[in-house]
């Protein structure tokens, strides 16, 4: 009896064991199921808040020209509606308790989305009817709204997500970007001018017709051409860098002053260079050599190049690379 007494007690506590192991392995998914959704949510609206408005709105900025300004604010102002409602819909996530900054953060960048769209169409009748110039000038101030609920974005919303759902042992999850602003060109009044007006740089004649633009074709350092991120390149060397950038004229007409820039960033800090190109030509390629000084050696830095717009310059998803790179002795 004894015997039997010990072994049903032993096989009770088993049992028990495995109860409490399986409760807590059941606990532990739906944190991580809670976890994936939300994360699944962010990437939806952050893809939409791109593909459904920042799309959009720039096309239609940059075919204004000849437009009804009337239509051109309709248009507009149904992309900050559209807005509004991704906004809107974000709020009724299900948010884990541990994804509360980023929610916090997340409904910031949207919201900050709407207000620059509600600026930007208040201002295009201005804009197109006459007053290009000062109108131009308070939409590239509008534009840095977009630029900072792209920061808020990829510096605080991604982030927590992505720590959080490491934290959490979810594993093959990764956060979608969100960068509403194409490129840094329409913080620039005279850009803003160009494009909405169909003008050449600061209304200086008008553009010619057919196609405008460049594509980023390569960057190298030395004999090290540099693969884009998130590939990790190692470069020797030294502190003083340059880099080799290759630009194509991608359009159908020559293009003058075409500029292209640089950044280094290490640890918060960041190191600009840029150079002019005087004149592109159709079809052709240029290399243009840009000397970075002072770079961190032995330290992951995220080198992002730029070829800003020209006139009348539509598609800039081909401008830009960023690159992860370690620079050595």
């Amino acid at each position: 009896m004894m015997v039997r007494r010990r072994i049903a007690a032993g096989v009770g506590v088993v049992l028990l064991i495995l109860i409490v192991l399986l409760v807590n392995g059941c606990l532990k998914r739906g944190k991580q199921q809670a976890l994936e959704s939300y994360s699944q949510n962010v990437n939806q609206v952050a893809e939409e808040s791109i593909s459904q408005v920042a799309h959009p709105l720039f096309t239609t900025l940059s075919g204004a020209s000849g437009k009804s300004a009337l239509d051109v604010e309709v248009q507009i102002d149904q992309l900050r509606r559209q807005a509004q409602l991704q906004a809107e819909h974000a709020k009724g996530f299900s948010v884990p308790s541990s994804m509360t900054p980023a929610q916090r953060n997340l409904l910031l960048a949207l919201g900050m989305r709407v207000e620059g769209l509600s600026k930007v169409a208040s201002l295009i009748r201005e804009a197109l009817g006459g007053q290009s110039q000062q109108a131009s000038t308070k939409i590239a101030g509008a534009m840095e709204i977009f630029l900072a609920s792209d920061v808020i974005y990829s510096q605080r919303v991604a982030p927590l997500i992505e720590q959080e759902l490491a934290s959490g042992g979810v594993s093959g999850h990764t956060t979608a970007s969100s960068r509403f602003l194409p490129n840094l060109g329409w913080l620039t009044p005279s850009t803003v001018e160009s494009n909405l007006t169909g003008q050449g740089s600061a209304g200086k004649g008008p553009l010619a017709p057919g196609t405008h633009g460049h594509s980023l074709k390569g960057v190298s350092v030395g004999t090290n051409t540099l693969a884009p991120s998130p590939t990790l390149n190692h470069v020797s060397g030294g502190a003083n860098p340059t880099f080799t950038v290759m630009v194509e004229n991608a359009g159908s007409n020559p293009e003058t002053n075409v500029k292209v820039d640089v950044g280094v960033t290490t640890e918060g800090k960041t190191l600009h260079a840029s150079h002019v190109i005087d004149k592109t030509e159709p079809g052709s390629t240029s290399s243009v050599d840009i000397p970075v000084n002072g770079v961190a050696l032995g330290a992951a830095s995220s080198v992002a190049v730029n070829i800003e717009p020209v006139p009348g310059e539509t598609d800039t998803e081909n401008n830009k690379g960023t690159f992860l790179v370690i620079f050595g002795k």
